[in-house]
């Protein structure tokens, strides 16, 4: 019997490698796919596709409620800044800029009166220059630094002590009789024209456009809310037809309560910003345009007799730059000219008798001022100096009896105006007013009864 070699093993025949079957590894799927996966097999049963069904309308419903929440709260904001802080900052800025002309005006007529000035004129001076500075220190703090108002409110802040220290020194010199007196009031009138009303306009404009801004957001239209509140609606609409085609029952409750939930939102945003919007719209075109022409109609009146006076004061020093006519007189037309056609506006603009009949008042004393500044400068052209002087600060049928008419008139349409603006821009604030949280609350009330709705129709399948 034969053995093999000693340490050799017995060692089986190995297998033909070429003939063995190859084992491939399945592939292992994604996470994303398995979902797919799942979302496929779910929908191809009723009760997946009611599952599927109940969270798109709930995400649907919650979407209209955020983008109604924020679009709204976007518009309510600029709805308050125009009531709260974009008007008044406006009307502010015409505030500075009429206390500033009065100021100058006054100045101008006290300067006529003598060494002794008048005190209702001198009280009235103070009261304007204190206006004006009280005025411009609240704007400084209600302005950011990096806008323009904030450089003209600094601007006019350093000015202003310039010019009042201009007109004490005109009236030392007129206490003492000394003609440089009339010299000192006319540099301190060219600062007044020349630097702080133009600033002062320049801060009315900033704050105005400012107004106009804040309000046309206001009154953006929300077509993002709009679109996903009828996307919203529409999808629920058609739930409840489906749910009656496939079961015959008329109502679903939970389906029922999110439509009405849903359904009370759209109106109440479509309602609600369109009464918001009409009544911005409205306190612009009627209020803020009015108010626009009658400040400027003011101004203008008050540089018109403070060019009035002047005229006296500089009794032909000063000419036009070709150097026939007198600048203080040519002013003096220019202005009136330009107020005549402001109140033409104003009167145009104004929608109701109380704002007609202050309009209407102050073209009846711009009528009689201009009568009475021609007798007046004709009276000066014959050199009667006295008696033209009476006829322009004289206490009866005087330029400046005209001019208070004048300005009492205006003083009181732009109050009205101003009542006007704010009713209705109050009126278009409040109508927005709980509109997002409101809109908030019932999407997420809307977006649970539909999911209860559907888990109603579900609980039939267990």
């Amino acid at each position: 019997m034969a053995y093999p070699p000693s340490g050799t093993a017995l060692r089986e025949p190995e297998p033909d490698q070429s003939s063995a079957p190859v084992t491939v590894p399945a592939p292992r799927r994604g996470v994303p796919s398995v979902a797919v996966e799942r979302l496929r097999a779910a929908a191809t049963t009723e009760p997946g596709r009611l599952q599927i069904i109940g969270a798109v309308l709930a995400l649907l419903v919650v979407v209209f409620g955020a983008v109604t929440y924020l679009e709204i709260s976007g518009r309510a904001s600029s709805a308050d800044d125009v009531v709260t802080r974009s008007q008044p900052l406006s009307a502010d800025a015409a505030s500075i800029y009429r206390s500033l002309a009065d100021a100058d005006t006054m100045a101008a007529s006290g300067f006529l009166a003598g060494a002794q000035e008048p005190p209702d004129v001198l009280a009235r001076y103070d009261a304007d220059i204190k206006e004006a500075s009280r005025l411009l220190v609240e704007a400084a703090a209600s302005t950011d630094a990096s806008t323009s108002s904030h450089q003209e409110i600094t601007a006019l802040s350093e000015l202003l002590p310039v010019y009042t220290g201009l007109v004490e020194r005109a009236r030392a010199n007129n206490r003492q009789g000394l003609p440089l007196g009339g010299a000192y009031l006319r540099y301190a009138n060219q600062k007044m024209t020349n630097e702080l009303l133009p600033a002062a306009e320049r801060l009315y404009a900033a704050e105005t456009g400012r107004l106009a801004t804040d309000s046309a957001d206001a009154r953006q239209f929300p077509f993002l809310s709009l679109g996903a509140g009828v996307v919203a609606l529409a999808a629920l609409v058609w739930m409840q037809r489906r749910n009656y085609r496939r079961t015959n029952r008329v109502f679903n409750h939970g389906l029922l309560a999110a439509t009405a939930a849903a359904t009370v939102v759209l109106l109440w945003l479509a309602v609600g910003h369109t009464v918001a919007r009409a009544e911005l719209r409205g306190a612009m075109v009627h209020g803020q345009a009015s108010l626009d022409v009658l400040n400027k109609a003011r101004i203008n009146s008050l540089k018109a007799r403070a060019n009035e006076n002047l005229t006296l004061v500089a009794r032909g020093a000063v000419l036009t730059p070709d150097g026939t006519q007198d600048q203080y007189e040519t002013d003096y037309s220019t202005g009136m000219k330009a107020l005549d056609a402001q109140l033409k506006s104003a009167k145009k603009l104004a929608d109701d008798v109380t704002g007609r009949e202050p309009v209407g008042d102050a073209v009846d004393g711009v009528s009689e001022w201009q009568d009475r500044h021609k007798k007046a400068r004709t009276t000066d052209d014959r050199g009667d100096y006295d008696s033209a002087l009476q006829q322009v600060i004289g206490a009866e049928d005087s330029t400046g009896e005209s001019f208070e008419q004048v300005d009492d008139a205006l003083e009181r349409a732009l109050a009205h105006e101003q009542d006007e603006f704010d009713a209705a821009a109050d009126d278009g604030r409040g109508a927005l007013g709980g509109l997002p949280a409101g809109a908030a609350v019932l999407a997420v009330l809307a977006a649970a009864a539909a999911i209860v709705g559907v888990n109603r129709r579900l609980s039939e399948y267990r």
